[in-house]
């Protein structure tokens, strides 16, 4: 309903794609949908909304049986759930742990494993998640998405080689600093904290990454719909990141 999944909705609406959204604030998400439906509008394009809470197995198939049932199948599944709370090791209970692995990894498990039967029977299958520049070179202060988002990599890796055979892609794409909801508050923690202003702290990250700016959510959006493409079909296995060249690991 926001930031790189809402971008993601519009971008495949545009190449023509009949699109499902899932979040849980349902205001939001109906809102999100209407805006993807008018500016495809005169494209024949359709848009479904379906409240959900990825993080919720039950919710997962209503999504993929309601998705399944409006399109008469599916071709892209785009895993994309939000990334985990801020914090150090020494901040994190159990209970913390348990719903960052539930929202994180398992929505994917469960995405992939409910949609199967329909990818099976498609001619461009497609299978993205989302995660984090964290998967190649740990952030401090994201314990979280630093341990958990490196299974969601092994996951992508393992499933790109079992479902090879019936045609489905399964890729990775980690976003660096982008401007959504997730990084200005993190921004505005900053500058607050430093007593700075939010222009000052936001342009000074900007200077750290190569190519001089911070990313848009629409900059991760046309990774994810290139890797949806036709043209891709012959990427599997891979972690894409768009982070402007910030990341410093090699591999």
């Amino acid at each position: 309903s926001a930031g790189i999944g809402l971008a993601t909705a519009n971008m495949l609406a545009a190449e023509g794609c009949r699109v499902v959204l899932a979040a849980r604030r349902e205001p939001a998400l109906r809102d999100a949908a209407a805006a993807v439906r008018a500016a495809a509008s005169g494209d024949g394009v359709r848009v479904l909304a379906v409240p959900a809470d990825l993080s919720l197995p039950a919710d997962v198939q209503r999504v993929v049986r309601e998705a399944a049932r409006a399109f008469g199948g599916i071709d892209i599944v785009v895993v994309n759930a939000g990334g985990p709370p801020l914090g150090r090791f020494e901040q994190h209970d159990d209970e913390a742990w348990r719903k960052a692995v539930d929202t994180n990894l398992m929505s994917a498990v469960w995405l992939v494993r409910e949609s199967l039967p329909h990818l099976r029977k498609s001619d461009q299958a497609r299978v993205i998640t989302i995660t984090s520049t964290s998967v190649k070179e740990p952030i401090d202060g994201l314990v979280l998405s630093n341990a958990i988002r490196l299974a969601t990599v092994g996951l992508v890796k393992s499933l790109s080689r079992e479902l090879g055979r019936d045609g489905i892609t399964v890729n990775n794409v980690g976003p660096g600093t982008t401007m959504t909801g997730r990084i200005r508050p993190m921004i505005e923690a900053q500058a607050k904290a430093e007593q700075r202003s939010f222009d000052e702290v936001r342009d000074e990250r900007a200077r750290r990454i190569p190519t001089g700016r911070i990313g848009e959510a629409e900059d991760v959006a046309a990774a994810i719909v290139f890797l949806a493409s036709a043209q891709a079909r012959q990427i599997s296995g891979q972690t894409l990141l768009v982070d402007g060249g910030a990341t410093a690991s090699v591999m």
